[in-house]
Formats: structure tokens, sequence, C-alpha cells
């Protein structure tokens, strides 16, 4: 048990405690509406419509003030940031922000579910309530949500702030929330990327939503007490006997009623300050001009673009966002930073493989064969840098990197910046020892991070420190009858026949069990920091290797982290 709680306990305490926040406001709010004298004649009316649809708005105020906080990603770059003495397992939450967006995001439909299908069961009540509840005379009209009977359901839904505003609420949910899935924000990243823009929309009509006022609360129970004054005067009928006029504590006219306005507005108006603070920040940054300094194009379809920019200062594994206006004035694509903080320019390394990125290439003058001077380079917009959880392998003895294909991207600018620190005189680096494990599914995905490999490779011998780095290439596939023969003719050189590297290239898949055991065995006593950028499907077998192969028993502790974009 000890062994899952080092990487485990932290965010699951999150999370149930969320979860049981979530439960107490439903349980609190219901009992409230259910069982306070203030709602007594509405309860008459709508039943249980009325605790569920309170108990459910409790916890959309409740999701709807914590949703925009995971993704104010200045503010959390600065928590996370090394100079704000955050401890190592808040930091590591940290990293969780776009998980916990997207669970409060789930929970946010769940609970709009509960809250529209108990609201549809209270207008059929309102409607319906004039021939059903006994004693409506009884009950003072000023209680009543409508003045009397004759509207139908529909009528109701489309004359009231609430109906109106509330199927527009879940029109934008339903958009957000399909845009929001794996397979379609993959595919169609602008169609997320416009879609979810529409919470300017959800949170205006969540704020609208309760203006109006329906819900209706007695404030004087003690003058006219409502559960006495309904029960005594009910004679069984549907009519109030007589004396329910002249009764002064009981006249209908005594009671006194008041509707709490609009609450929404409390509990999001902090969240969306601070939500605008962030996009005014970003909006400033993008306004900054960014200069082009260098475009290279590498093999298999992979770009570099060197650019400066005053005042810009990244740490290592950080990542940016970039927009083209002459591309599109709207999107906002996210890169990593593949250059390091020693370096007097920042970097990125992209794959053309979409719309967007194809036409940034062709913008770039990539492949038209002919010299692009800079004047002519296309006007870029930077937002960041961002914090990102590879930051934290400098807090360790020994980290490891993992990356598949493209995910390799992110330590790029990690080892650069290893390997310049380790050289300074002045620096005290932690980090004594790094693991890369890159998984590559073809022979084309080596070339230009296999040429940083090499050059680091090469200065490493040349300074005595070739056991500081132990890299491993992984081929999983890719490669033909053709290429066998030329590896097995090769096996004996000094240099693999791929990459040029002193290291050999693997063919096949990582043992991952193996691997982990022998990184327990050699680093024993230490914490060892495994960071990771790629599928969902390896993140999950990392992950569970980490929590087997950590034995507290022996101080031998595996954290694991995961890139997020």
């Amino acid at each position: 048990m000890g062994d899952f709680l080092v990487n485990e306990a932290p965010r699951y305490l999150v999370l149930i405690l969320w979860i049981l926040l979530q439960v107490f406001l439903f349980t609190y709010f219901c009992w409230v509406f259910d069982s306070s004298k203030n709602f007594f004649y509405l309860k008459l009316i709508l039943g249980k419509g009325l605790c569920i649809a309170r108990g459910s708005a409790a916890n959309l105020n409740f999701n709807g003030m914590l949703i925009l906080l995971p993704v104010c990603r200045n503010l959390i770059s600065f928590l996370r940031g090394s100079n704000t003495g955050v401890r190592r397992v808040v930091r590591r939450l940290l990293d969780k922000n776009i998980t916990f967006h997207k669970c409060i995001a789930w929970s946010i439909v769940l609970w709009s579910a509960v809250h529209t299908g108990s609201h549809f069961w209270n207008y059929e009540r309102i409607t319906a309530v004039y021939d059903e509840v006994p004693g409506m005379r009884c009950i003072p009209p000023q209680a009543q949500p409508l003045p009397g009977p004759g509207p139908t359901p529909i009528q109701v839904m489309w004359t009231t702030y609430a109906g109106i505003s509330g199927h527009a609420l879940m029109v934008v949910l339903f958009l957000m929330a399909t845009s929001s899935i794996d397979i379609i924000r993959r595919s169609y990243f602008e169609v997320f990327w416009y879609t979810h823009h529409l919470f300017i929309v959800f949170y205006i009509a969540a704020v609208v939503h309760g203006m109006q006022g329906l819900i209706q609360g007695q404030v004087n129970t003690n003058v006219h007490d409502p559960q006495t004054c309904y029960r005594t005067y009910l004679n069984g009928s549907n009519f109030c006997v007589l004396q329910h006029a002249n009764d002064p504590d009981c006249n209908l006219n005594t009671a006194e009623f008041r509707n709490k306005g609009a609450q929404t507005w409390k509990w999001v108006v902090g969240p969306l300050a601070l939500y605008l603070i962030e996009r005014i920040i970003r909006f400033v940054r993008a306004q900054q001009k960014v200069v082009i300094t260098k475009v290279v194009q590498h093999p298999s379809k992979t770009i570099e673009i060197q650019m400066q920019m005053k005042g810009f200062h990244a740490e290592a594994g950080q990542y940016i966002f970039v927009q083209v206006p002459e591309i599109s004035w709207f999107e906002w694509h996210p890169f990593t930073l593949t250059s390091s903080p020693e370096e007097n320019y920042f970097s990125l390394h992209i794959r053309i493989v979409g719309d967007w990125t194809v036409s940034l290439a062709k913008r770039l003058g990539v492949g038209s064969g002919q010299f692009q001077p800079s004047q002519n380079m296309p006007t870029i917009h930077v937002d960041g840098p961002f914090g990102t959880p590879s930051e934290d392998i400098f807090r360790f003895r020994t980290g490891v990197c993992i990356g598949a294909g493209i995910g390799v991207t992110p330590f790029a600018s990690i080892l650069k910046s290893i390997w310049y620190q380790s050289l300074n005189p002045e620096k005290q680096l932690k980090l004594k020892k790094v693991y890369v494990f890159w998984i590559c599914p073809d022979t084309h995905s080596f070339e230009w991070f296999a040429d940083l490999l090499k050059s680091l490779e090469d200065q490493m011998l040349e300074h005595g420190r070739s056991d500081f780095l132990d890299y491993n290439i992984y081929l999983t596939r890719g490669w033909g009858t053709d290429e066998a023969k030329n590896i097995m003719l090769h096996e004996d050189d000094e240099a693999d026949p791929i990459t040029g590297l002193q290291q050999k290239t693997h063919y096949g898949r990582p043992q991952w069990p193996q691997i982990f055991s022998n990184m327990a065995a050699a680093h024993r006593g230490e914490d060892i920091g495994v960071f990771f950028c790629g599928p969902k499907v390896l993140s999950s077998k990392l992950h569970s290797m980490c929590n087997q192969h950590t034995d507290q028993a022996a101080e031998t502790r595996f954290f694991y982290h995961k890139e997020n974009f």
C-alpha cells in the first residue's frame, strides 16, 4: 500500500475531498429546501423536485467556480515555479490540472442533467398543481410561481428567464462536451477550440438564470407559521375554511415572501476575475514583437524555427502557444520548446502533419528552395512560456526521460540544459544520472533528435562524462528486408547503422519490468523521477511500473510525471 500511495495518494485525496464536498452540498441544500419552514408553501407545490433542483444547483455553482482555475496557465506556472517554495506533492497535483478540469466538466454535465430533469418535473407541477394540490387557496398567492392556472409547461419554459437561459445552457454545454471528446478534439481541433469559447455564453446564461426570482422564501415564519396555519385551516377539501381569513396570525396577507435573487454570480465572480487577469496577461504578452532568426528544414517533415523576443525567458521543458494571424486569427497551438535557457534564442521543432502546420511551413518558405529574407517572414504571436512536469527533473539525483515518437520533443530542451549546467563550475547540479528511452515507430523519426544525441555523446566523451547519460532508442516497426540486411551487415560496427550513435538501436518494444528492476537495483535508496510524453496506453503501463517497483523498505521510490497539453 505504501508503494501505491507514493504516486496515487495525493490525487486520490483531492478527488475524494472534491466528491465529498459535492455530496455535502447536495445533501445540505436539499435538506434546507425540504425541511425549512421558509419554503413550506413552495414545497407543497413542487414536491421533491424543489429539493433536487436546489441541491444540484449548488453543485453546479461549486463546479462552475472551480472549472476555470485549472486552465489559468499563468497561475499554475507561477505556483509550480522554482521560486515559490511549493512542495513536490503540490507541484505534482498542479500537473494534473487538465485532468481535474475534465473531471469538473463531466461533473457539470451530470449535475446539469439532474437539475434539468428536476425542473422539467417542476414545470409540470406548476401547471398541474391547481388541480392536484389540496387547499391551493390556503397557499398565499405570493408563494406561488404563477399567478394562477392556465399556462402549459411549454409556455412556462419559454416565457421565464430560467426557462430560456436554462435551454441555452444545455445547448452550449452539449456543444462543448461533445467537441471535447478525444477523437473530435484530435481530429478537428478547430471545432474544439471554437466551441470551447462558448464558455462566455455559458457563464452569462448561468448568471441570468436565477435573476427572475421564481423561488420565493417566507421571511416571517415566526409571525405566520406556515405548517400550523395550513394544517389548521385546511378542512380536507380544496377550500380553506372562512376562519382562515379572520385569524390575524394565519391571514394569507400576513405571510411575507422574498426571492433569494441570483446566486451564481457570488460563486463565480472571483474565478472569473482571475481568468480575466489571465487573459489580459496573455493578450499583452502576445503583442510583443517576435523575430524569426532562423528556419531549418529537417528530414521526416520536421521544421525548426528559432526566434527571439525581448524579455523572453523559459525554463527547460516548458511550452508556448503560437498564433499566426495570416493563417488564423483565433487559433493558438501549443508547442514544446526545444531550446535550452542557456541559449540566446528559443526554438520549436514542428512536424508538418495538418492544415495549420502545412500553411505555416509554406509561409516560411519551406520546400521552395529559395532563401526567405527576415522581412518576408510571417508575423508570429507567442503566449508563454508555461510550466510542465519535466521541469522537476532537476530536483532528482536520477531522472528517466521516456518519449514515444514526437513525444521526445520536451526532452531536447532538458538534455541541452542539463549538459550546459553540468559544464558550469558555478552551478551545483543535483542531477547525476539521466536515462533516456525513445520509442520510435519508424526509421524516419530519428533524424533531428538523433543529431542532438550525437552532439551530446561527442561532448560527453570529450569531457570524460560518458556515464552521465544512458540513452536507448527502440525501433518498433518500419524496417523492411533491405534495412534488415543492412543492419545485419553492420552489426559489428562501432556506430549504429541507422542513427550513427555509439549506442546501438534496439528493435521491438522495451521490456519495462526488467528495465525498472535494473534501475531500482542501481539506485537503491534514491528518489527517481520518471518523465513521460506520449500515448495514454503506454502512460498507464509506465505509471503501473513506477508503483510496482517503488520499495518503501529499501527507500527506493519512483515518482511518475506525465506531460499534459
